[in-house]
């Protein structure tokens, strides 16, 4: 049974869903269709300017990942390269979902109060810590679940793809599948996401602010300010006055605040010393227990107390602030 504050959450999830779905259901399913499309027109074109001028592709027998006994080793490199397949997809559609949050938190707030919506959702038994909370969660965590299982699906799509395309060459690749780690895949997947909502939350507490506070063009302000202080910073350095390391900036500030919408950055904050090395060992990265090791970094939790900090004066904005 649903508390009277989960159920009121979940109406205003939903809400933002419906209002937004264009980018949080139609972009990845978009995304995910055009790369199917091109894949497929790919091997077509291949196929036909293969037949123009003579070439035919000439599969061994005896090619170890083609044949029905593999060694451990090859059974392993195999399943490695289709879930990384199955990845790649996954990490396409995530660039889209990083720039659907971005623009989603920054007009999430201030297209209520140009529109005048905002009067009219004032005027409901809705609290304003709720109302942005909502769109943090639809944003961080409905948003990231979608195109999740958009990723996936077109992972697999892609297999199937080339493996029907082997098939027409007389080549049976279908007993290769069952090498995949398609559920391993998936709950790293699901197992980032509540890494990603804590990741996010400089970004979604910047953007939401910039959203209630600015009176036009928040893009302006959420973008342009901490590029002007990076370049502030970098120019009193230069003149040999200085006041802050610029390198620490760009990455722990303005990075965290304008890119950490984007699922997977936290694979570049240098907490992966200890990957091993190697083509079979490329996704260990991607395990949940060397992706949740960001959280033992203590600029990880900074940005999450700093995010906090943002929602909430982008709360007390929207309290107060009904103009645009």
């Amino acid at each position: 049974m649903k508390t009277p504050v989960l159920n009121e959450m979940y109406w205003l999830v939903k809400r933002e869903f419906w209002e937004h779905r264009g980018g949080f259901l139609w972009a990845p399913v978009i995304t995910g269709g055009v790369f199917l499309l091109l894949n497929l027109m790919g091997i077509i074109a291949g196929e036909v300017i293969g037949a123009q001028h003579g070439m035919h592709f000439m599969f061994n027998d005896q090619i170890h990942l083609l044949d029905h006994t593999l060694s451990a080793d090859d059974a392993a490199r195999a399943g490695a390269l289709m879930d990384m397949v199955m990845y790649s997809t996954s990490f396409i559609i995530s660039i889209v979902l990083g720039f659907v949050v971005f623009f989603y938190c920054l007009g999430a707030l201030y297209d209520d109060r140009r529109d005048r919506s905002l009067l009219f959702w004032k005027s409901l038994p809705l609290s304003d810590s709720a109302t942005v909370l909502s769109k943090v969660v639809a944003g961080t965590v409905l948003a990231p679940v979608i195109a999740m299982i958009c990723g996936v699906i077109t992972g697999i799509g892609m297999l199937l793809l080339f493996v029907i395309a082997l098939s027409f060459h007389g080549v049976g690749a279908w007993h290769l599948l069952v090498y995949a780690h398609p559920f391993r895949v998936v709950a790293n997947l699901v197992g980032t996401i509540p890494l990603y909502a804590l990741w996010a939350l400089p970004s979604t507490g910047w953007l939401l602010l910039c959203s209630a506070w600015a009176r036009s063009k928040p893009f302006l302000w959420a973008a342009v300010l901490p590029l002007a202080v990076g370049m502030m910073l970098g120019w009193f350095n230069l003149l040999g006055t200085r006041v802050v390391g610029s390198g620490w900036y760009w990455g722990d500030v303005c990075g965290r605040i304008l890119l950490s919408v984007f699922p997977g950055s936290w694979l570049g904050a240098g907490n992966y010393q200890n990957v091993s090395s190697g083509t079979e060992h490329a996704l260990d990265a991607l395990n949940l227990g060397n992706a949740y090791g960001v959280m033992t970094t203590p600029s990880f939790w900074i940005g999450a107390v700093a995010g906090l900090a943002l929602l909430a004066g982008a709360i007390w904005f929207r309290r107060w602030r009904d103009d645009a």
